[in-house]
């Protein structure tokens, strides 16, 4: 679990780094799984959340394997987004995103959700799940540590350097924990290979899902989870089911 000293980075910088969280293993099946998605859905994948030029799209996951079940209720990860977010939190979405080689396109700028904090403080947070290694070249997220207490969002469609920006780099298993308040975005991957991820996403209770966790759910896979799974996903919390019936596209930046 991230000791003291790594939740105050959290706090202050806005993201932390946890390196080697997937073992080979599970980074195996799950490269397997997400090469098997897109196979199998073809242009219709991501459909559920938004399609994205020069990337491949997936939405839906904790749907399509009980692989990605598993990952959304991991110890390390709930207790990161507790701390950013508080106590009463569930999963917003659960996508993975795939950059495609030589695409020289970066994203703009964006807060997860167009997200400031409010009155009561922080409202989202995002896991980034790196399938392959995140390098300078093939499409890394770059972010601007502390802007997550700017209290603002960047201007649409912005996509120039900016003062402070860094790049997450890290291995292949490696898993980033990032206050999505903060400033980032994908970059232009300019090798060979595809770069893929994916995105755990969650949010504050009193705020909607990004995609609709019970109305996207087949009984078959609702059957099959568990206490823990179904309470961050929502499925029994009639006030989310008020909140989150119309909201099943919200993007920071994708229209």
């Amino acid at each position: 679990m991230p000791g003291e000293a790594e939740k105050r980075q959290l706090d202050e910088l806005g993201y932390l780094v946890l390196p080697g969280l997937v073992p080979a293993p599970m980074l195996v099946e799950l490269r397997e799984r997400v090469e098997a998605l897109w196979e199998a859905e073809g242009e219709k994948s991501g459909s559920e959340f938004r399609l994205e030029p020069g990337t491949r799209r997936l939405a839906n996951l904790v749907d399509k394997g009980e692989i990605f079940a598993r990952l959304i209720v991991l110890p390390e990860i709930l207790d990161c987004m507790a701390r950013v977010i508080g106590p009463a939190f569930k999963l917003s979405s659960f996508n993975a995103r795939s950059t495609n080689p030589h695409n020289d396109d970066a994203q703009p700028w964006h807060a997860d959700a167009a997200a400031v904090a409010d009155e009561h403080g922080y409202w989202v947070c995002n896991s980034i799940w790196m399938l392959d290694d995140f390098t300078p070249e093939n499409g890394a997220t770059r972010m601007i540590p502390r802007s997550h207490t700017w209290g603002r969002l960047p201007e649409p469609g912005l996509k120039d350097s900016l003062p402070g920006g860094e790049l997450v780099c890290g291995r292949a298993g490696t898993v980033v924990i990032m206050n999505t308040h903060m400033w980032h975005g994908g970059t232009a991957n300019r090798t060979d290979r595809c770069r893929r991820a994916l995105h755990g996403f969650y949010t504050r209770n009193d705020k909607p899902q990004q995609q609709y966790q019970k109305a996207l759910l087949r009984e078959e896979t609702v059957r099959g989870l568990n206490a823990l799974q179904r309470k961050v996903l929502a499925l029994d919390d009639p006030e989310n089911d008020r909140l989150s019936a119309q909201t099943t596209r919200m993007s920071g930046f994708l229209k």
